[in-house]
């Protein structure tokens, strides 16, 4: 089997790397410092990078990574990169032998245009789409997109294992208790997280049968979030769009 670690970086981004057999897969490796660090202290060796969206916070580390490990780079075909990679997207696999795990490309525009995430054996790595009570902003996508995808990725097994790459769930929940403050999931979800911060430790990976019971973007069509975003017909995308501005300037 293989072990999943987040390595901290910048004030807020996670970048996971999967491990077995002394070599290694990360994902979205904005800093290749702590990635370096990671794999000396490990012992590891860098086989392969996942990137899911071009932001430099994801992609930064990449060119120094592949100078020194010339680990291959798997990213979506539908954004440029200035570096050697496989382009992806809908439809592809890409097999790591070494740990072994298989995953599926998924299309999930709506944070940027091109974005993918990868699926396989439950765990589901999906960059700035999803979040763990929230998700990203729209930068490039429309609110149509962005409810699609995370509709897309809501649709997996509830037991899926949600590895975001940023430390935003406090503040999510924050704000998911203003939409929704009755809500026993988001409380005891809230108690859970405060603990572990407290501890130093990461409030991720979630679940999605913790998402559908407690992110509001993933409950457009509830009652207490169509009240909240003051769309007053069951109209999930204006829920979704009104929340996502909300969202915006919270």
């Amino acid at each position: 089997m293989y072990d999943i670690i987040p390595i901290p970086a910048f004030s807020d981004n996670y970048i996971w790397m999967l491990h077995a057999h002394g070599q290694a897969a990360v994902v979205d490796p904005g800093d290749a410092e702590p990635v370096l660090r990671q794999l000396d202290t490990s012992g590891l060796q860098l086989h392969t990078i996942l990137i899911t969206h071009h932001h430099n916070d994801h992609i930064g580390g990449v060119e120094t990574l592949q100078s020194k490990t010339g680990a291959r780079v798997y990213a979506p075909a539908r954004e440029s990169y200035p570096f050697p990679h496989q382009p992806v997207q809908q439809g592809d696999q890409i097999t790591l032998a070494f740990l072994p795990l298989t995953l599926d490309v998924l299309d999930v525009p709506g944070h940027t245009l091109g974005h993918v995430a990868y699926y396989g054996a439950k765990l589901l790595f999906c960059g700035d789409t999803l979040f763990s009570a929230g998700c990203g902003r729209l930068f490039e996508g429309t609110p149509a997109q962005m409810l699609d995808s995370l509709n897309k990725l809501a649709d997996l097994p509830a037991e899926t294992a949600v590895y975001c790459t940023h430390e935003y769930t406090e503040h999510n929940l924050k704000f998911a208790r203003q939409l929704d403050p009755s809500n026993t999931a988001l409380l005891a979800r809230q108690a859970q997280v405060t603990q572990l911060r407290r501890q130093g430790l990461p409030s991720l990976p979630s679940t999605l049968a913790i998402e559908r019971d407690s992110n509001p973007f993933l409950r457009c069509e509830s009652a207490a979030i169509r009240h909240a975003s003051g769309i007053h017909e069951p109209n999930p995308l204006a829920v979704f769009t009104a929340i996502r501005e909300m969202r915006n300037h919270f």
